[in-house]
């Protein structure tokens, strides 16, 4: 079974695990990836690490960095050549690089899928809106990011076939606990993470306000880059903890393990807003195997990523998220319980490994096989 997967996501080298995985499946995969993709961080050029087993290739694209209208030089003339039966278009279905694709694949005969996050129902402007519907009706399987993905599309319209399965797992060997456990990790202060974007509606600033709330020995440890780092800035001095707040510019994927070792906790105090609520986040997944207790709001996915494994805190609540860190600094045997459960819960439901096997069991549907 030949498989071509369009995926701006996957330059990120840590992610390709899960096309590996793919790959021993018994798939022929064909992954074709921008060189770069540009976001509120900068731009993020292709981390070629993780390629045994399948192709990993670059193709140009235009308007790089713009979500909706980015599309790909050449496609046409790679589908032709490798001739698959599957066309796996990592990208919303309202998107042009989705309409590019899927009519690329229909008039070279293979079926194809789309996968989406998107978990609020939100109604666009021609051509986009026009798009969608187009897609809806042609397009052979859909994979939702999470339930709350999926009831969008079905109440869209979309009546095919439709599984639920996460873009993207995580790696338990790259991600997994050092040898000390949090309790008797010989860290001091107490160091609070937060690792992503550096947007307003991922709610950082809230968790500088709570984290200025706390007694005793303590830092902030922020990884990641984006439009509001000034702001961010200004905020730790006026509330006069500079000097507990320690940053570090975005890195390579591959030296993100690392980070993780150095947290006693993770928070993602993430913002609902009327464009966007949590879809997923990735970190928390990567903190829970890394054996780092979280904490997390209750916007979108947060609270069914977590479960039992966290503590979750309602959105916007200063209050309640520093009385959630609170409980995290004074009692060393939480940490471990939790520390346990996290990564217990993305062995259980998590890990590249698993994503890849639902996803290569779409494939085999697609293709009316069993093998």
């Amino acid at each position: 079974m030949r498989v071509l997967m369009l995926s701006k996501a996957c330059i990120v080298g840590i992610y390709q695990r899960k096309l590996e995985a793919i790959a021993r499946r018994g798939v022929e995969l064909l992954a074709l990836v921008p060189p770069s993709w540009k976001d509120e961080r900068g731009e993020t050029s292709l981390e070629r690490i993780y390629t045994d087993g399948y192709r990993l290739e670059t193709l140009p694209i235009r308007f790089n960095g713009n979500f909706h209208l980015h599309h790909y030089v050449g496609l046409e003339r790679r589908i032709r050549d490798f001739r698959p039966h599957i066309v796996h278009i990592d990208e919303e279905p309202y998107n042009l690089a989705t309409w590019q694709a899927l009519a690329l694949a229909r008039r070279a005969g293979a079926k194809a899928l789309f996968f989406s996050w998107q978990n609020l129902q939100r109604r666009y402007p021609p051509p986009f809106n026009w798009g969608e519907r187009w897609a809806l009706r042609r397009v052979d399987y859909a994979i939702a990011g999470t339930e709350s993905a999926a009831a969008v599309w079905r109440a869209k319209g979309y009546a095919g076939p439709l599984a639920v399965i996460p873009q993207f797992g995580t790696d338990p060997e790259l991600f997994r606990p050092p040898e000390t456990p949090p309790s008797e990790r010989q860290t001091s202060p107490f160091t609070i993470g937060y690792i992503g974007r550096l947007v307003e509606e991922k709610g950082v600033h809230l968790l500088l306000d709570a984290a200025a709330q706390l007694a005793g020995s303590w830092q902030v440890r922020l990884v990641g880059s984006g439009p509001e780092k000034a702001a961010l800035h200004a905020q730790a001095k006026r509330l006069n903890i500079g000097g507990r707040v320690c940053w570090q510019e975005w890195l390579p994927s591959a030296d993100m393990p690392g980070q993780y070792h150095q947290l006693d906790a993770l928070v993602l105090p993430s913002l609902t807003r009327p464009n966007w609520k949590e879809q997923f986040g990735r970190v928390l997944v990567e903190a829970m195997a890394s054996g780092v207790p979280v904490v997390g709001s209750d916007s979108g996915a947060i609270p069914d990523v977590i479960g039992d494994a966290g503590l979750i805190f309602p959105e916007g609540s200063r209050a309640a998220l520093a009385e959630n860190l609170r409980r995290l600094q004074n009692d060393p045997a939480l940490r471990d319980d939790l520390a346990r459960k996290g990564r217990a819960r993305v062995l259980a439901r998590f890990t590249h490994d698993q994503v890849a096997e639902e996803t290569a069991a779409v494939y085999r549907a697609l293709a009316g096989t069993t093998e």
